[in-house]
């Protein structure tokens, strides 16, 4: 139990407190008794100017019809007539206050102050309304504690949610909470990126966009601006509005207002003829058929928003044209209604001027076209009607009513408020009616789009649903239809501030600008974006590379040494000439290997060194092709034990050459020493080395097959890595050493006395050797890829070329041209022809 103060019965007891009225009493508007009372807030009137609202008195209405209709109703509270009383709050949040305390403790003055404590109940059951958000809230904080349940019909800030604050407020419509993260959808759907919002300046409005806001930024979306407003602001504050409008660039314009304040921008907007805009409205104003009636220069045309899903309750319509039975309930409306309805006036009101007409009481309804006739409302005549309804299931279920209902139970409000908050029903019309945790029904909503008509006026087409009790990504729902844009286009406007980056591309923020403000520039060499709109480019594999739209990551050619290009096919062809040569020389040498040049100089290292220069020649052919891991393997150390092979070969001549002319001195017996198996052994031996070498390499770390992607940023080299790169030196090094040693050696018996010195000859040899492979070093490491390869080869080639013309082809030149020196004694420098 509550007194008028709203403080428990227990604390007036400790006290002995007793009622006391300040002020006038508040009567109410439209009353009607009853076995249980219902109240009702509306604003009749608006405050400024002082006039009747059509609107109010519609959702009256509506509670009355519910009203009428269940006490006809011999199914729900049999034996019980709900009575009410509805109070006109005028658009006023401290009127509204006051008629609600009003509603929940009476205006009945005790006939004796001093000893009438308040141990009155309350004097309705529940009270419905009001329409705004603001006034709900301010109405919702101060009856709390008496846990009268208040439900409203249109108030959707999503801060009434909050229990902890409201704890008796619930609504029939749903919470703006769902339509703000709706109509963000609904932004991001179309691609618009780049929006400007205006709101009404108070919590409908600001806690409406504060989520909009939320969701826009989680889902890509930029405000170039937010301004808000209220309808009662000064003409400069409203026309500073249109000044940012006309200076943006976005082209959208999200507004969450009320229908009273689109009506103000409205007219701002005709006055300053801005046209050309997307507008995407809250159901505060989108569905308003007053609003559409106003837009006499078509500026709202091709909006897109979300409404109320449509309704139809039977009977209601009739029931509101049919408006002489409050005339005759003697309520004090009636008489102003009637004359704002028909502009006329009652004798007994004021004096009628020369303009107005006087009123009958019996004029014909059914040819006025006004607000009130207008029932584009229905689904908020809906919300009232299902209010209503809910609060009389309570009742049937608290007053245990079958056949009828038992009057001896006691009503505690926050008994019906526990219950109210639990009950669910389905209306007539198949409406499913309950509420959530937090006093809401189930968030759905219609999309609707203003299309003009050829009439010139708007027809307000349904093109789609949202339905915030489904998945995430199957919310929105638009349906297959045409939609009329800003300025009666069929294509979906533009807005963004920045156009959308082009695969191949990627974002950049341009500095102290929003997200959605960028500029897009190419990625780099290497790297691609294959999407729209990508914050950064993603290098490729290595092994591919970005084509020229750098869109799509390539393959890059792969490239060796192959027989199949020119440079490879000439080096083959010039290592297959080497290899014919010297085998031509060989078989030369062995037809003529019993004359005394060939017997002169070793035949049998000359056989072996020719083998070895064929084994050379052939050796460079490994280098030429894909490199395997056989191949890899092969090639270097085939070529190193090949080539120290033919230097041991060259070095053996050149010790015997320096040995046979010891053996000539008195008293010399070297040649001993140095005899046809010595000569193997150190060919043997010398080689051996080489070996070794090339197996501890082989072992410890061998060359093997390698990608070079750093060579060519498009291009593959496929070459053959080292390994050990102190096992290729120690190769080549030790070739070196030998090749130094025989040059050597060569050089102090080049002018030794003989008709034919091959000493001569090697050192010639040797000195190409040397050069080509001092030579060699810096060309190999200088060359880029395949080249380095070719270098070695050619290497390969021109030292053993230089190593075949100078030692054989003299010889031969004697063997096959001159033959008459192909004598001992010419051998030996005797009887040299004249």
């Amino acid at each position: 139990m509550w007194n008028t103060c709203g403080e428990p019965l227990l604390y007036l007891k400790q006290f002995k407190l007793v009622c006391r009225q300040i002020g006038v009493p508040e009567s109410p508007q439209l009353y009607k008794d009853g076995d249980i009372m219902l109240g009702g807030i509306f604003s009749f009137h608006s405050k400024i100017p002082v006039v009747l609202n059509f609107r109010g008195f519609q959702f009256a209405q509506a509670m009355l019809f519910a009203i009428e209709e269940i006490n006809n109703s011999t199914d729900l509270l049999p034996g019980i007539s709900l009575g009410y009383k509805i109070y006109d709050a005028c658009g006023s949040i401290a009127r509204s206050v006051r008629v609600a305390l009003s509603l929940a403790n009476g205006n009945e003055v005790a006939s004796d102050t001093s000893q009438a404590p308040c141990i009155r109940l309350s004097q309705v059951q529940a009270i419905m309304g009001e329409t705004s958000s603001s006034p709900c809230m301010a109405i919702a904080t101060v009856i709390g504690p008496f846990h009268i349940p208040m439900i409203s019909h249109f108030a959707t800030c999503a801060c009434l949610s909050d229990k902890t604050k409201y704890p008796s407020f619930l609504r029939t419509v749903p919470s703006d909470y769902y339509q703000s993260r709706a109509l963000a959808q609904l932004v991001k759907h179309f691609g618009w990126t780049w929006v400007g919002a205006i709101r009404t300046n108070d919590d409908y409005g600001n806690n409406g966009m504060a989520t909009f806001i939320e969701t826009a930024q989680q889902l890509g979306i930029c405000l170039e601006y937010s301004v808000s407003f209220f309808r009662t602001d000064p003409p400069d504050k409203i026309q500073k509005i249109i000044d940012t409008i006309k200076t943006s660039t976005s082209k959208v314009i999200v507004a969450f207002l009320s229908f009273m304040d689109m009506d103000v921008v409205l007219h701002e907007l005709s006055h300053n003829n801005l046209t050309g805009y997307q507008w995407v409205g809250s159901e505060g104003w989108i569905f308003d058929s007053q609003t559409a009636a106003m837009d006499k220069h078509h500026i709202l045309d091709g909006a897109i928003g979300l409404s109320i899903p449509k309704a139809y309750v039977s009977g209601v319509r009739e029931f509101m044209l049919d408006v002489k039975p409050l005339n005759s309930s003697g309520n004090k409306m009636f008489t102003e209604f009637w004359e704002a309805l028909f502009s006329c006036k009652f004798r007994q009101s004021q004096p009628s001027s020369g303009h107005q007409k006087g009123c009958t009481g019996h004029e014909d309804l059914t040819g006025v076209q006004n607000s009130f006739t207008d029932m584009s409302l229905m689904p908020i005549f809906n919300n009232v009607y299902k209010g209503v309804y809910a609060v009389a299931h309570t009742l049937h279920s608290i007053l245990n009513c079958n056949k009828t209902c038992n009057n001896t139970v006691q009503l505690e409000p926050y008994k019906i408020l526990q219950l109210l908050k639990k009950i669910q029903f389905k209306t007539k019309e198949g409406d499913e009616v309950y509420f959530n945790e937090d006093g809401d029904p189930a968030a759905k909503y219609e999309i609707i789009n203003w299309q003009p008509t050829e009439k010139g006026i708007v027809d307000f087409v349904t093109v789609g649903l949202h339905d915030a009790t489904l998945h995430a990504g199957k919310q929105l729902n638009l349906q297959n239809r045409s939609l009329i844009w800003a300025q009666n286009s069929q294509q979906v406007p533009l807005s963004v501030c920045s156009e959308k980056c082009p695969p191949g591309t990627r974002k950049v923020l341009q500095k102290g600008k929003p997200v959605c403000c960028y500029d897009c520039l190419r990625c780099a060499e290497g790297e691609i974006s294959n999407i729209t709109d990508s914050i950064t480019c993603v290098r490729c594999h290595p092994e591919f590379w970005s084509n020229e739209r750098r869109d799509a990551c390539v393959k890059k050619k792969a490239e060796f040494l192959s027989y199949k290009e020119i440079m490879g096919a000439l080096l083959t062809a010039a290592s297959l000439f080497g290899t014919c040569i010297t085998n031509v020389v060989a078989l030369i040498f062995f037809i003529y290997r019993k004359t005394p040049i060939v017997r002169a100089n070793n035949s049998e290292l000359s056989f072996l060194l020719l083998f070895s220069l064929t084994l050379c020649f052939l050796c460079s052919l490994t280098f030429i092709g894909r490199p395997t891991e056989w191949s890899c393997m092969l090639r270097h150390t085939a070529f190193g034990i090949t080539f120290v092979l033919c230097i041991s070969c060259v070095l053996g001549k050149t010790i015997m050459v320096l040995m046979a002319f010891r053996a000539t001195l008195p008293s010399s017996n070297v040649m001993k020493w140095f005899g046809p198996a010595q000569q193997r052994l150190s060919v043997l031996f010398f080689t051996f080395i080489q070996v070794i070498i090339c197996v501890l390499w082989l072992t410890i770390s061998p060359p093997f097959p390698f990608k070079n992607f750093k060579e060519f940023k498009d291009t593959i080299i496929l070459e053959c890595a080292l390994g050990s790169a102190v096992g290729f030196w120690a190769v080549l090094g030790y070739i070196g050493l030998l090749a130094m040693f025989c040059f050597i050696l060569a050089f102090l018996a080049r002018k030794l006395p003989d008709n034919f010195n091959e000493a001569k000859f090697i050192t010639f040899s040797m000195l190409i050797f040397c050069a080509v492979w001092i030579t060699f070093i810096p060309a190999y490491i200088s060359s880029p890829g395949k080249f380095s390869v070719a270098v070695e080869i050619f290497a390969i080639l021109a030292s053993s070329f230089g190593l075949l013309f100078c030692i054989f082809i003299p010889k031969c030149y004697i063997i096959l041209l001159k033959p008459e020196k192909n004598t001992k004694k010419n051998m030996m420098g005797k009887g040299a022809p004249k």
